[in-house]
């Protein structure tokens, strides 16, 4: 496939991309010439196989292809379009005997057909209608995913502490904002789900949201990335970990491109290491003009019952079992705690509960053995539960002997009639 240069543009929320399937070569240059000289970006593909790859729901331009080609032709592409998104606009190129099939397919669909020779006219008339219509049906979606998402930071950071509603406060500030953003926190505050919020509430939440890992992203890795994610975010986890080589490709990329928003994350106190001469003092500039930090659940401890609630609801969810109760007292001892792994030790936590296995500080003691015997213990009570005591309908439904269900029964010294009624 070949790929001309694209024309001019005035950024990612114009685009001009188009394309361009036709099996005839000297008709494909001279059709994609036509289309660079008038501003467009053509991609120009010679059958059905090259051109299928960049067909999805989010592709911002149009298609034009040829009706005839060997192989699947264009009435095989047009199905593909309209069964990937039957709102992408596909412009069917036919000769002098195939408009009544032009016009049957644009019945299915099409939406629209020129003749071959095209008038260059008439082909950059098309387009740009096309496009038109195209932007316009992107951005009506990206308006409903918002309206039908609600507020992203309410309804993915939790908590109803005043840290918690200064964080949500500040996300949504640095959302509408577009510079960059450096996200702070201890391990387990949830930097990648912050970032993640961060672009799902601004102006490029329709565009790709791609991430990172400092410790492995190369300056080649750095710089494709942020050209693919063709105006949305790049998020780089632990950017702290990028080595020089990575730091300064980042740097160049950032100050040579505008092409996407670069979310940075990490634990480390990224100042003292650009003053240390560890991280570009440059960089460091660039990426802090914005900032969130991110405070640890010690500085906020009236939202851990909800949170643990929460991922209590979570855990037991994905096991399929009974929400516990949530004593007090259980309540009582995870606000005393410091939680230095905040938000995934409290998640660790939930999971143990939901799996009635005792907390932290005594399952610290027990080993493989025991811990396991306290999740089967679980889930015999469970069954049994479910079947309202009845040991048969409980070994079934565990898929297990009758005799087996029962020696594990004698084994943890449960009867089957406390769960009945």
């Amino acid at each position: 496939m070949t790929t001309l240069m694209p024309g001019p543009t005035s950024g990612p929320a114009v685009c001009r991309r188009v394309l361009l399937v036709d099996d005839d070569r000297d008709v494909r240059l001279a059709l994609g010439q036509t289309l660079e000289l008038s501003g467009f970006q053509p991609t120009l593909a010679g059958s059905y196989v090259e051109a299928k790859d960049h067909i999805g729901t989010e592709f911002p331009g149009v298609v034009i292809t040829d009706i005839r080609m060997p192989g699947k032709d264009g009435f095989a592409l047009l199905a593909l379009a309209q069964e990937t998104d039957p709102d992408l606009p596909v412009i069917l190129l036919t000769g002098e005997g195939d408009i009544p099939m032009a016009v049957r397919a644009m019945a299915a669909g099409a939406f629209d057909f020129l003749e071959k020779p095209c008038d260059p006219d008439d082909l950059t008339t098309v387009v740009d209608k096309a496009l038109r219509t195209r932007r316009l049906v992107l951005e009506n979606r990206a308006l409903k995913r918002q309206i039908e998402a609600g507020d992203a930071a309410a309804r993915m950071i939790f908590g109803r502490s005043a840290a918690a509603e200064t964080l949500r406060a500040r996300i949504r500030s640095v959302a509408r904002a577009g510079a960059e953003v450096l996200i702070t926190g201890e391990p387990g505050t949830g930097i990648p789900k912050v970032a993640e919020v961060i672009h799902l509430i601004s102006a490029a939440a329709s565009r790709p949201f791609l991430r990172l890992a400092g410790a492995a992203a190369s300056p080649e890795a750095i710089a494709r990335t942020i050209a693919r994610a063709e105006g949305g975010s790049v998020f780089i986890d632990e950017v702290a970990n990028l080595t020089p080589a990575a730091q300064f490709a980042l740097l160049d990329t950032l100050e040579a491109q505008s092409a996407a928003r670069v979310l940075a994350g990490t634990h480390r106190d990224l100042e003292a290491e650009a003053q240390s001469g560890r991280f570009h003092p440059d960089l460091f500039y660039r990426l802090d003009a914005m900032r969130i930090r991110i405070p640890p659940l010690r500085e906020r401890p009236e939202d851990i019952p909800e949170l643990f609630r929460r991922y209590l609801e979570q855990a037991c969810e994905q096991a399929a079992l009974p929400v516990p109760e949530v004593s007090p007292e259980l309540v009582a001892r995870l606000m005393a705690q410091d939680w230095p792994g905040n938000a995934r030790s409290l998640m660790n936590a939930a999971m143990r509960h939901a799996m009635g296995l005792p907390d932290g500080d005594e399952t610290g003691s027990l080993g493989l053995v025991e811990q396991m015997a306290q999740v089967e213990r679980s889930l015999l009570v469970t069954a049994l539960g479910r079947a309202g005591g009845n040991a048969t309908a409980a070994a079934l439904a565990l898929k297990l002997p009758r005799k087996t269900f029962y020696d594990k029964l004698a084994r943890h010294g449960i009867r089957p009639e406390d769960h009945r009624g």
